[in-house]
């Protein structure tokens, strides 16, 4: 079978992350495999090597000064659908971007729907609306936003759930990874982690707060951020989250995005992950710290309670919650790392491609998904 994938940017962000490992997946089965995506900012390829069985396609894309969000974004579908060019049998949008990007194509057109975003301008309401409306079928990485995608546009989407590279973090807490966690370890000392950088969809401001109230009590500990790499604009947000850093006198490490090898003993090193995002289709990032053994401290929101259970600690969605499970998981108190690192491994990037491929053979047979979920036990 021939696929491509799309993906609007070359940066570590999550979906960009999936968008790879699940080409390589496929790849190892056989699969003929090309991935598409906007080199942004001069890059010429993605922030890791991938696998040569894998074919990169990267848009040069290059910056515009004084370009608005809503223009970059115009701009972005325009570049790609221009240049986007495959016999693929079938075509696997990851974003609203890259799927209002090469519309039908006269192809099988698939959409990921990672999570669903809350625009306020018309101009990106109506490409996001289109990028789950147009294409003939749709999966989602997690029950809990195919239930939101139900709930909004009707349809409903097939779940498969995200692989993980549970062996890649656990590595990075063994004795192969002591020399790099040590080296985090004597930079940062001890450490609550973030990853994702200042969103609002990540909870930045709640998690600083929340560190804010609990750091008298646990002297010594530090709030670190990794990441950051994203399309929109959150300049408004993060000048809000500057500001509470010098209301509160907190000075938390901005490491901003990281070579990707410097990942894993960064996430295996520390006390704890803070997760706090307020909306998520997976967790991946969860994922790879309880591959690590590290605790994970997480907002309870749906797709939380669906994907951890009790592998993680939730918190109520609050300052007042996060501070508190903070406290405690500092203070010693996490749930046993074994089941983290068992409900990590079955997570597998094997499986999910497997799953996808069954995905795809239903929708060149039928045209699409219908609406309706896909029974994948009949696509064998």
């Amino acid at each position: 079978m021939r696929v491509a994938l799309l993906t609007y940017s070359t940066k570590p962000r999550g979906g960009v992350v999936h968008t790879l490992a699940l080409a390589e997946a496929l790849a190892g089965r056989g699969h003929e495999v090309e991935v598409w995506t906007l080199a942004r900012g001069g890059d010429a390829g993605f922030f890791r090597e991938v696998d040569p069985a894998v074919s990169v396609r990267a848009v040069p894309f290059p910056e515009v000064e004084g370009e608005s969000v809503g223009e970059r974004i115009d701009r972005s579908i325009t570049v790609l659908g221009g240049a986007f060019d495959s016999a693929a049998d079938v075509v696997h949008a990851q974003d609203c971007i890259s799927a209002n990007a090469v519309g039908e194509r006269g192809r099988a057109h698939v959409r990921t729907i990672h999570h669903l975003d809350a625009f306020t301008t018309e101009r990106l309401i109506r490409c996001h609306d289109r990028a789950i409306r147009e294409p003939a079928a749709r999966i989602c990485v997690s029950a809990a936003v195919a239930a939101e995608v139900r709930e909004t546009y009707g349809p409903v989407p097939t779940v498969i759930p995200n692989g993980v590279a549970a062996e890649r973090f656990a590595r990075a807490a063994g004795p192969e990874g002591a020399a790099a966690r040590a080296r985090w370890q004597g930079r940062l000392g001890r450490y609550v982690l973030a990853l994702g950088g200042i969103e609002p969809r990540k909870g930045t401001i709640d998690l600083l707060e929340a560190f804010a109230r609990i750091r008298d009590r646990h002297p010594g500990v530090r709030l670190v951020l990794g990441g950051g790499e994203t399309l929109f604009d959150y300049r408004p947000y993060r000048a809000r989250f500057e500001e509470r850093t010098r209301e509160l006198g907190v000075e938390p490490v901005l490491l901003g995005t990281l070579p990707d090898d410097e990942v894993p003993p960064l996430v295996a090193g520390a006390e704890v992950l803070g997760f706090v995002s307020t909306k998520e289709g997976f967790g991946l990032a969860a994922l790879e710290a309880l591959a690590a053994g590290v605790p994970v401290l997480a907002r309870d929101i749906p797709v939380i309670r669906e994907v951890f259970g009790d592998a993680v600690h939730r918190a109520p969605g609050t300052v007042e919650g996060i501070a508190s499970g903070l406290d405690t998981m500092l203070a010693g108190e996490r749930p046993d790392p074994r089941r983290g690192r068992a409900l990590a491994d079955a997570f597998t990037w094997e499986r999910a491609a497997e799953l996808h491929e069954r995905f795809y053979r239903h929708v060149l047979e039928h045209g699409g998904d219908a609406g309706a979920p896909v029974d994948l036990a009949d696509h064998r």
